[in-house]
This record gives structure tokens, C-alpha cells and sequence, in this order.
């Protein structure tokens, strides 16, 4: 599952986070700090699946305006969809 959820306020911008599903490449996830230029942080997140449910968990998270966060999370969805097609 991935989330988009609100963050911080910084100067009157709310940054939201898009949380790395454990599993994304590497490649992919270098390739979207680039592209959109997020900045990559830890996020700690309840799990919801198989025999992690309630287990916490430090995620990675890319940062930033939320228009820009949703154009990142169609690209990742895309490039997944790639990998997992290779």
C-alpha cells in the first residue's frame, strides 16, 4: 500500500510525504529523488499486512508539495508496473 499523507508546515507550504513501499528498487527510487528532486527521509509507519499487522517499521518517504508528490506517485506506480512486467 502506498500512502500519501500531509507532514509538516514550513513557511506557509505543507509538504505531504509519499511512502517507499519496502520492495521499490533502488534504481527506481534514485531515479525519483532525481527527477521530481525530493528530499528522501524516514518515516515510521504501522504495517498492515500478512504477519507484520501492527508491527512499526522505519520507512523511507519522499518529500514535498502535494502536486508534485502525486505526479511521483503515478511515475513509481509506471516504473513498478515496468519491473515487475521485465
Amino acid at each position: 500500500m502506498v500512502k500519501i499523507v500531509a507532514e509538516e508546515n514550513t513557511n506557509e507550504t505543507q509538504l505531504f510525504d509519499l511512502v517507499i513501499p519496502p520492495g521499490v528498487p533502488r534504481s527506481i527510487i534514485y531515479d525519483i529523488q532525481e527527477k521530481f528532486n525530493f528530499e528522501v527521509v524516514s518515516r515510521r509507519e504501522r504495517m498492515q499486512f500478512a504477519n507484520m499487522d501492527g508491527d512499526e517499521r522505519d520507512l523511507l518517504a519522499f518529500r514535498g508539495k502535494k502536486e508534485i508528490v502525486e505526479q511521483a506517485y503515478d511515475y513509481m506506480m509506471a516504473e513498478l508496473e515496468k519491473y515487475v512486467e521485465d
